[in-house]
């Protein structure tokens, strides 16, 4: 998987839960009053990317302390989803 690949998914996955096509994927956010998501939603595309990151080999791994500081998040936007879920698809 790519980096590229990886946002691919991020975005399929997202405009799955949204049940519509989004635009601006990049820059979507994904946390704060901006963000089409209320906290379900969000948590319906972690445990989506979770399966599929088992069907790719890894585990996907978004509770942890350092996903969830507010300032480092890698829910701000669809790019730090995507650049997140790409480096935990790497093997280690």
């Amino acid at each position: 998987m790519n980096l590229n690949e990886s946002k691919k998914i991020i975005i399929k996955a997202v405009s799955k839960i949204l049940n519509k096509k989004i635009k601006n994927t990049e820059n979507l956010t994904l946390i704060g009053k901006d963000s089409p998501f209320d906290s379900m939603k969000l948590v319906e595309v972690c445990v989506t990317l979770e399966d599929i990151a088992e069907k790719n080999g890894f585990e996907f791994e978004w509770t942890s302390a350092a996903t969830m500081s507010k300032s480092s998040s890698i829910f701000r936007n669809i790019n730090s989803l995507a650049e997140e879920f790409y480096n935990q698809s790497k093997p280690r």
